[in-house]
């Protein structure tokens, strides 16, 4: 029988996180609030607790879940080949309602399902879940939701669509955004929106455009006669990375981030990425009731997703769990 914790209440709380962190070890499933809407989740590295939330929201492995991670420093030992310009939007917007796609680390021993060497990653802004991920680490956790419905806000929607599938509700009233997390795919040259969520496009292109001063340093390299190019260091300049890195204003096939947006919260497929960041004329997956990703004129066209990632020196029975043990 499924157990529920009022987690408003400090003693429901400090009763509910460690029972849910139990049944998360036991390879058990979960249903835990998120800065955005509810989430049903379990250990990510244990593949027949991932299969078990598929099956809970009737989807199969082509949907694979996101990761959730307690922090940002995590997703060091969980992908490989980072981006400056992924690195400056987890800086800002972490945590927070933005998930973002990378390259996976091919010496970890998880199975998240059909990821084309992706994973996509989250560091939520809810002091309830990260103190369940600073318990049981990286969880793999999708909207609390049965596939076509909404993505529950509550826990009560969660539980009169999932049921007994779950072992632990963890309930902190109803969440507080809503809405589900924009998804920015991190695994090419440059950025590309593959679903506006709760964080807007133009706070994206904000954060990826060149400061003030990097600006100035460009323009001093382009004419020497000015001066500025003695004034300011040669690194200033090389700095701008961000230069092509303005997001794109794309929306997910509504088939690659479930069967609708509202059916799926955080949910994302990883060969839909590939798709979006290959092909110019983006092929709607499966429902193709979304229209094609448009890319920015800032940015261009992206270049090919690569699946092919290099090898951690880590052991592979390592498993990161905290910003600590991800950066070995």
């Amino acid at each position: 029988m499924s157990e529920r914790y009022d987690c408003t209440d400090p003693g429901g709380r400090a009763e509910g996180v460690p029972a849910a962190a139990a049944a998360i070890r036991r390879g058990e499933v979960v249903v835990l609030p998120t800065d955005t809407v509810y989430g049903i989740g379990c250990d990510a590295f244990d593949a027949t607790a991932v299969a078990s939330v598929l099956a809970a929201k009737g989807r199969g492995r082509d949907m694979p879940p996101p990761v959730l991670i307690p922090t940002a420093r995590t997703a060091q030992g969980l992908a490989t080949a980072v981006p400056d310009y992924a690195q400056q939007l987890m800086e800002t917007f972490w945590p927070g309602p933005l998930t973002v796609v990378l390259k996976a680390q091919t010496s970890l021993h998880w199975d998240l399902g059909e990821t084309n060497g992706t994973v996509a990653l989250r560091v939520p802004d809810h002091e309830v879940t990260l103190e369940l991920l600073g318990e049981v680490g990286p969880m793999a956790v999708t909207s609390a939701n049965t596939t076509g419905d909404p993505a529950a806000r509550t826990v009560d929607e969660a539980l009169a669509m999932l049921g007994e599938t779950v072992s632990v509700y963890l309930d902190a009233g109803p969440a507080s955004v809503g809405e589900p997390s924009t998804i920015i795919d991190c695994t090419g040259e440059v950025p590309v929106t593959l679903r506006l969520g709760a964080i807007p496009q133009a706070d994206i292109d904000a954060a990826l455009a060149p400061s003030d001063d990097a600006t100035v340093a460009d323009d001093a390299e382009d004419d020497g006669a000015t001066g500025y190019a003695d004034a300011v260091p040669d690194d200033t300049a090389e700095s701008v990375a961000a230069e092509d890195d303005a997001a794109d204003s794309a929306t997910i096939p509504e088939a690659a981030a479930g069967t609708s947006a509202a059916d799926d919260g955080d949910a994302f497929d990883h060969d839909a990425a590939a798709d979006a960041a290959t092909i110019a004329a983006d092929d709607d997956v499966a429902s193709g009731a979304e229209p094609p990703a448009e890319r920015s004129s800032a940015i261009g066209q992206s270049p090919d997703v690569s699946t092919d990632v290099s090898t951690d020196e880590r052991p592979t029975d390592e498993r990161p769990t905290d910003a600590g043990s991800a950066t070995q």
